[in-house]
């Protein structure tokens, strides 16, 4: 097939439809942001015509409350320790439980220590199955850039609707950790940062005798896409990172395993593009040299974006679907070395887990190629890991909703000791 040749006028008109575009998305998001608009964001538009080149502009705006800021010297402390604790919000639960929320050091994706905020539900009921209470690490789709968006504010504020799945481990009368795992930095999907809060946070929720938990307590770690994320990683890192823990599986669907696929199916394509540049911001809060790559353009869309929550990422891409090129500075940014070694970094299955998995996907995914869920189960597979996988009929969404059942009753085999077999195994049930 011969390919086809741009005229003039052809490349010009692309290039005035990428102008049109990126100045729809500046547009919409000037309008988001302008409701309300108060002294911290008087000078907005002066940021915009004479966008700053300092990456700490970029990061999201800090929430007013000395509760996230840790203490002096934290740094010299272990990773899982915790710096403070509180009351923290449950919202509307179905079962009566107590909500501690947590301070904890942990270690961001450069080894560097950070401070992560996490919630521990446990039911006020006693657990009178054998051995400690049970623990579910359920790791949120976070996909978001703002500290309002992170399940510790949603849960404070009442708001729970996101965290529906999570009752059904609380129903059990088994207790349930919800990290926010993009760390300090909001750093969404940057899969090591995600990994260390997960398993810092459960480090801190055990090693804690008041929280009503113990260092022996079977732990099970799970999420769903953007939670699938922190739960491989915390599944990956765990042998090496935090050995110590009574980890008794991992389980988690519709992971997206290998960021490069999803260059091909989200980067400014569909609706999902807009949450695909902001997992670029994200990643590149742990990755700041990235943002060395940034045109005057991409400072302005990490400083416009950089409170977003899933919805208003969601609503980018669907008015305006922009890839990253556009806002870069040299031709093709994916091809640098140095964007390489990032993707290579954040790419699961370099080290095989010690704990039995269960993953999920959907057999007609848009956005989340299952052949990156493929790829990473045979790498594990070949590493010596125990790892079931099954492929469901439909796409992200619908899977995220019938993968449940089968989820749990993994879960609760596992932590009813029942054994698993070993090594891998297939289900395609479509």
């Amino acid at each position: 097939m011969k390919r086809k040749r741009w005229t003039r006028s052809a490349s010009n008109a692309a290039r005035s439809m990428r102008r049109a575009t990126l100045l729809t998305v500046v547009g919409c998001l000037c309008g988001a942001l302008s409701v309300g608009v108060g002294p911290a964001r008087a000078d907005l538009f002066g940021d915009l015509l004479r966008p700053s080149r300092d990456p700490a502009t970029v990061l999201p705006t800090s929430i007013d409350d000395p509760f996230y800021l840790p203490p002096p010297g934290y740094e010299r402390t272990e990773p899982g320790t915790l710096l403070a604790s509180r009351a923290g919000g449950i919202g509307p639960a179905l079962a009566p439980v107590h909500s501690t929320e947590m301070l904890i050091r942990s270690t961001d994706a450069k080894g560097r220590p950070a401070a992560v905020i996490a919630t521990l539900l446990v039911p006020l009921a006693a657990w009178t199955g054998p051995g400690p209470r049970p623990l579910i690490s359920y790791n949120m789709a976070i996909d978001s850039l703002g500290h309002s968006c992170a399940p510790s504010h949603s849960l404070r504020n009442g708001q729970f609707i996101d965290l529906l799945a999570a009752q059904i481990p609380l129903a059990k009368n088994y207790a349930v950790l919800v990290p926010d795992h993009q760390g300090p930095r909001q750093a969404y999907a940057a899969g090591r940062m995600a990994g260390h809060a997960v398993l810092d946070s459960v480090r801190a929720a055990v090693d804690t005798p008041h929280l009503g938990l113990d260092p022996a307590s079977p732990t099970i770690v799970t999420g769903y896409s953007g939670g699938a994320i922190a739960s491989g990683w915390a599944a990956e890192l765990a042998p090496e990172y935090a050995p110590e823990l009574n980890l008794a599986g991992a389980v988690f669907g519709g992971v997206p395993a290998d960021f490069g696929m999803l260059l091909q199916t989200m980067n400014g394509r569909n609706a999902a593009g807009g949450v695909f540049l902001a997992a670029t911001l994200g990643v590149a809060r742990e990755y700041p040299e990235m943002m060395w790559l940034f045109n005057d353009n991409g400072w302005r869309l990490a400083k416009l974006a950089r409170d977003l929550c899933y919805p208003a990422e969601a609503l980018l891409g669907a008015v305006a679907p922009m890839p990253v090129e556009m806002l870069a500075k040299v031709p093709d940014p994916i091809g640098t070395p140095m964007i390489q070694r990032i993707l290579a970094e954040n790419r699961l299955g370099s080290a095989a887990p010690r704990i039995p998995v269960f993953m999920y996907h959907g057999a007609h995914e848009l956005w989340v190629p299952l052949e990156g869920a493929q790829n990473l189960y045979e790498d594990w597979c070949a590493q010596g890991a125990s790892v079931r996988f099954e492929v469901y009929l439909g796409e992200h969404v619908i899977v995220g909703t019938s993968g449940i059942p089968g989820a749990n009753a993994w879960i609760d085999d596992r932590l009813a000791g029942k054994p698993v077999p070993s090594g891998c195994s297939q289900f395609r049930g479509y």
